[in-house]
């Protein structure tokens, strides 16, 4: 079985983290994000995926040589010269995707993280007999997305509505599809879209159905969803009573930390916190809804609260860093000074406060 993962362009919603690496390749939850999508691909048997991709490919092929090693699993590029949207990708990478098999295939969009139920969706896909399987997934206010309007008992989809004025339904598209191998012969190679283009064409012959997505949703493609999405993400493994997440008197609620990571006395961690490799947190650090990326240092009595803070980054004795401040790589906060919503760039050194929400160059 095959899987195609949507990888597109610059991730500039999620900058300055995305200035060092491809945005699948930021860490989420202590593993690059595209990772959590390959693994739950590979446990259901998937034997090949196949990254679309435009932006930084050798980055990205240099990286996943070392994953298909370990996982045993075929990764290949399909990369695009244009950008190709959601459904010209697929017309890409049509020769790979279709084997003498006939099997369908997974599609992915690689923001999107959740419990990846592809076991459920292989056998909901099988009983309904049609041409493709979207997941959706409940929201509060369907009023910001596009809405999949479908009958209740069987799932089959009648239409899809944007951002609808009025309530037509409460569950949308959550980015997780999978489709048999003749839905390529519907797409052309240009740059064209599967949610406004090639499924409601499916959906008019009857042949497209939803499955309601079980459990979390979270598409972490900018900073104040990828905070929400790690708290449900270890909502999740705590659920499952996952060995993964922290235990001892200095944990507040859900952590999940590297055993390489170094924590001091009186430190007080979580909830919602998770701690890179190489990590250093000295004494008397309160940490709570943030991401500690790899080799970065917490230095005595800093607060870090809803933040990201980069790779082999510093923060300084007495700082506080707060309200959705994202440091890149390599930044290093002094000694003392706060951070209120700060945005700054990598290899920078931030020797006085930001006191309202700004980007540093």
């Amino acid at each position: 079985m095959k899987a195609l993962i949507l990888v597109g362009g610059f991730g500039t919603r999620l900058r300055p983290l995305t200035l060092s690496v491809p945005k699948p390749l930021v860490d989420f939850a202590n593993k690059p994000m595209i990772l959590h999508q390959i693994e739950a691909l590979k446990a259901i048997g998937v034997t090949e995926v196949v990254l679309a991709i435009n932006y930084q490919p050798k980055i990205m092929q240099n990286f996943l040589k070392e994953f298909e090693k370990k996982l045993d699993i075929r990764i290949t590029c399909s990369q695009e010269t244009e950008p190709l949207g959601t459904a010209g990708p697929l017309a890409l990478a049509r020769d790979i995707l279709r084997d003498d098999s006939g099997e369908p295939f997974f599609v992915l969009n690689s923001d999107v993280i959740c419990d990846y139920p592809l076991k459920q969706m292989i056998e909901f896909h099988k009983s309904h007999g049609g041409e493709a399987s979207i997941m959706v997934t409940k929201v509060d206010e369907p009023s910001k997305y596009g809405v999949v309007v479908m009958e209740e008992g069987t799932g089959r989809v009648e239409k899809f509505v944007e951002k609808p004025k009025i309530f037509v339904g409460n569950k949308i598209n959550a980015g997780i599809y999978l489709l048999n191998p003749s839905v390529l012969d519907r797409i052309q190679l240009r740059p064209t879209s599967i949610e406004k283009e090639v499924f409601p064409s499916i959906a008019a012959e009857k042949k497209l159905h939803a499955m309601v997505l079980p459990g979390f949703w979270m598409d972490i493609g900018q900073p104040k969803d990828y905070i929400t999405g790690l708290r449900l993400y270890l909502d999740s493994l705590r659920k499952k009573s996952s060995p993964d997440l922290a235990v001892g008197p200095h944990i507040l609620g859900n952590v999940l930390m590297d055993e390489s990571a170094v924590i001091g006395d009186g430190c007080l961690i979580g909830p919602d916190v998770a701690i890179g490799p190489g990590c250093v947190i000295e004494s008397g650090v309160r940490l709570s809804r943030c991401t500690i990326m790899r080799g970065v240092r917490i230095k005595k009595h800093a607060c870090v609260s809803s933040s990201i803070v980069g790779w082999h980054s510093t923060v300084g004795r007495w700082a506080r860093v707060e309200n959705m401040t994202i440091l890149g790589e390599d930044v290093h906060v002094g000694d003392e000074v706060y951070s209120n919503g700060g945005v700054v760039l990598p290899h920078k050194e931030i020797k006085s406060s930001i006191l309202k929400p700004e980007i540093v160059m």
